[in-house]
C-alpha cells in the first residue's frame, strides 16, 4: 500500500471504524484514542496490509485489543480512576432516545456489545465475525441471539401497550 493509497483508506476508513470501536467500548475518546493508535501501527505495516487482503478488519481487531488492554490498566490502577477530566464545556444535552440506547448496550456483556457491533454496524457475517474474534461460528449466534434478547427486554417501551382487541 502506498503513501497516497494509505491516506485514501484512512480519509475513508476513520469515521467508520472510530464510530464502530464507540459502539463496542460506549467511550467516543477512548474510541479515538485507539482507532488513531491503530492506524499509527498500521502505518508501519501498511506494505503488508494490502496483501492481507483485510486492512479495516484488522485495525478494528488492534484497536478493539488496544483498548481492552487500556481497560485492564486502568482497573488494575485505582488512582487512574480517581482523575478527572477537568471542567466540561456547555453542551446541549443529548437525545433521550440515545442515552436509552448507549444506556442498553453498556449493561450488556462486552463479547455481546461487541459482536453486535461487528453484525449490525459492520455488516460482517458469522463467519467473519468467528474470523475476526476468534470465536466459533455458534458462539457469535449465541452472542447474537442473547445480545438481541437483553436490548429488546432493555428498550421496551413502558409508556407502549397494546391496544385492547374490541
Amino acid at each position: 500500500m502506498t503513501v497516497e493509497e494509505f491516506e485514501e483508506f484512512y480519509a475513508q476508513a476513520v469515521a467508520r471504524l472510530t464510530g464502530q470501536l464507540y459502539v463496542m467500548t460506549g467511550d467516543l475518546q477512548e474510541a479515538q484514542d485507539v482507532v488513531q493508535e491503530a492506524f499509527v501501527k498500521a502505518w508501519v505495516r501498511r506494505g503488508r496490509l494490502e496483501r492481507d487482503g483485510q486492512p479495516e478488519a484488522w485495525i478494528r481487531t488492534v484497536a478493539w485489543r488496544l483498548a481492552v488492554s487500556r481497560w485492564r490498566f486502568r482497573r488494575r490502577s485505582a488512582d487512574a480512576w480517581g482523575r478527572g477530566r477537568g471542567a466540561a464545556e456547555h453542551v446541549a444535552p443529548p437525545d433521550p432516545d440515545h442515552v436509552v440506547l448507549v444506556d442498553a448496550l453498556r449493561e450488556l456483556p462486552a463479547q455481546q456489545r461487541r459482536t453486535l457491533t461487528l453484525h449490525y454496524l459492520c455488516d460482517l457475517t458469522v463467519e467473519q465475525i468467528a474470523g475476526e474474534t476468534g470465536l466459533s461460528a455458534s458462539t457469535i449466534k449465541t452472542h447474537l441471539v442473547r445480545g438481541r434478547a437483553a436490548l429488546a427486554h432493555r428498550l421496551e417501551d413502558p409508556r407502549m401497550e397494546e391496544a385492547p382487541d374490541v
